[in-house]
């Protein structure tokens, strides 16, 4: 009797036996799956090319918004620009409104248009300041002895106001290459008591920086004088929360109320100069008619 020998059947599906070894079918369309999801460079390029167009697009100044206010720029602003919109946030805050004829005189001189060659930072602070002084910035901003007769103690010759005591500290740093003989006067309440300060301006004063609230009360007690002031720089910085010194509601207040009772005389006259330094606000923006 002869045996027929029983040859293995051959696999009819192939493919199935090279799944099994490459292991089971979902873990593949798993790694495929995930794979497909990975970005491309392409599509990579094309979101940071997206996001920087959304940080670069800035209101132009024929723009229609709500508030100008708000919005500032780096770019240069004439010294009339400047005048216009401080009188315009006057009138809007305390309701003093300045003629045509007061507006003749003190238009040429009133705000102090800085050189645009140099950044408005805290940095270049001392350098723009010395220069809006002119030829005798080293006897108005330096020298630290009291003459008696000619300069009265505790009266400085430039006053930086801005929205806060951390602010006016940054300030007074890049007022540092100026003050080296003659300190500059912490004018705010942070850490500081009023009789601390009155000591301090017993001496000569050339320049003082602090807070409108600070700098109101020791003008009103008389140890703070006006007699030598030339300039005041007005900070246009804006906080993290995007206020500054016109805006931060309280603060803006006190600042009024120091300009109305202290300054406003004296720039009719002629007498005192307004520095805005930092980034200025757009001219010629109009608000949107609701």
């Amino acid at each position: 009797m002869t045996t027929t020998e029983v040859k293995p059947s051959a696999n009819k599906n192939p493919k199935r036996n090279r799944n099994r070894s490459l292991g089971p079918k979902k873990d593949l369309k798993k790694k495929k799956t995930k794979k497909s999801k990975a970005p491309t460079f392409d599509k990579t390029v094309e979101k940071k090319e997206k996001k920087k167009t959304k940080k670069s697009k800035e209101p132009t100044f024929d723009e229609t918004i709500e508030d100008d206010d708000d919005v500032l720029f780096s770019e240069p602003v004439s010294s009339s620009e400047q005048l216009s919109y401080f009188l315009n946030l006057l009138e809007s805050a305390v309701g003093i409104r300045v003629s045509s004829l007061e507006l003749d005189s003190i238009k040429d001189t009133c705000v102090v248009e800085l050189p645009q060659r140099l950044p408005q930072d805290v940095s270049n602070l001392g350098e723009h300041i010395k220069l809006s002084c002119g030829s005798s910035w080293k006897e108005s901003l330096c020298e630290g002895e009291t003459v008696e007769g000619s300069i009265d103690p505790g009266n400085p010759s430039v006053l930086v106001i801005s929205s806060s005591a951390l602010r006016s500290l940054e300030l007074l740093r890049g007022l540092h290459s100026l003050t080296k003989q003659c300190p500059a006067v912490k004018l705010f309440s942070k850490h500081l008591k009023v009789e601390e300060q009155v000591t301090l301006l017993k001496k000569r004063v050339n320049i003082g920086s602090g807070t409108p609230s600070r700098i109101k009360k020791l003008i009103d007690i008389e140890a703070l004088g006006l007699s030598r002031l030339n300039m005041i720089v007005l900070d246009m910085h804006t906080d993290v929360k995007g206020f500054s010194l016109f805006t931060l509601p309280q603060v803006r207040d006190e600042f009024w109320d120091l300009y109305k009772n202290c300054f406003h005389q004296r720039v009719l006259e002629g007498r005192l100069r307004i520095c805005m330094y930092g980034p200025k606000p757009a001219p010629n923006l109009k608000k949107k008619k609701k």
